[in-house]
């Protein structure tokens, strides 16, 4: 019996050692290749302050989870194209350049834009719940009938262009902690944006596995840190700055994005 735990040590001790080991050189391939940043605002850092002057409109953070993981792993290379209010169809026209067979990792969040995120919180914001509500059964219909498609021709052209590189898709938070006393939007809208957001999530996975790529769930990292909970990682409407509203905080990239692109990379 004492040999037999013996044995169930040194198995978990040189498991653990291996999966270690494993961690460290999946960290080192992906640093030996060039790291490519494709997005939209959740990746560019829109909210997190620190924007890069040369990045213009498209407001590329140095907080932004692409810049951090490029300064703790310091790739061969490093291309930082996520730009604030990108679609698809922006990622396909002018996002894809510097995409090459020796891009050892690339990593993407998109898709918000083109189901009309922004004017779904917009109208949450300033109407009724059931015109609240109607506007997000609008865009989960769009997710449903057309995203899939939108996402596969950047998925394709990816693949097509960086055939070597491990692919990181990164998804979207929920925004609020439900079940709490918060001043604004109403449980009802709150439940639904919620419910939005692992719409997309979904869609986003399903369309990202078929394509063989890793798909990074956040919702886990930024649980707790919702806006209504005590430590929010996202921002609420700012009315001084409306464009960084409901976008992460730089905790919420170094905390809540980083970890997750650092573990699937």
């Amino acid at each position: 019996m004492r040999r037999s735990r013996i044995t169930a040590y040194v198995t978990s001790l040189l498991l653990a050692t291996g999966l270690a080991l494993t961690g460290a050189a999946t960290d080192a391939q992906a640093a030996a290749g060039g790291y490519v940043a494709l997005g939209d605002s959740y990746s560019s850092g829109v909210g997190a302050g620190s924007y890069i002057s040369s990045s213009g409109s498209c407001d590329r953070s140095t907080k932004a989870y692409p810049y951090l993981w490029n300064a703790a792993h310091s790739p061969s290379s490093f291309s930082f194209l996520a730009c604030s209010g990108a679609t698809t169809d922006d990622v396909l026209s002018g996002q894809l350049g510097t995409l090459t067979s020796s891009t050892s990792l690339v990593s993407i969040t998109i898709g918000g834009n083109d189901a009309g995120f922004a004017d779904v919180m917009t109208t949450c914001v300033l109407s009724s719940d059931s015109t609240c509500l109607s506007r997000i059964g609008t865009a989960e219909a769009y997710v449903d009938s057309t995203l899939p498609g939108k996402l596969d021709a950047v998925y394709d052209a990816i693949t097509a262009r960086a055939p070597n590189a491990r692919v990181v898709v990164l998804g979207y938070p929920r925004f609020y902690k439900l079940g709490t006393t918060c001043l604004g939007l109403s449980t009802a809208k709150r439940t639904a944006i919620n419910n939005a957001a692992d719409h997309i999530d979904a869609a986003i996975a399903k369309r990202a596995a078929d394509h063989g790529f890793v798909f990074g769930d956040i919702r886990s990292t930024f649980t707790g840190h919702e806006i209504c909970s005590s430590s929010s990682w996202l921002h609420s409407v700012n009315w001084l700055d409306i464009g960084e509203s409901y976008h992460p905080t730089a905790s919420g990239h170094s905390g809540g994005y980083l970890p997750v692109l650092t573990g699937n990379a």
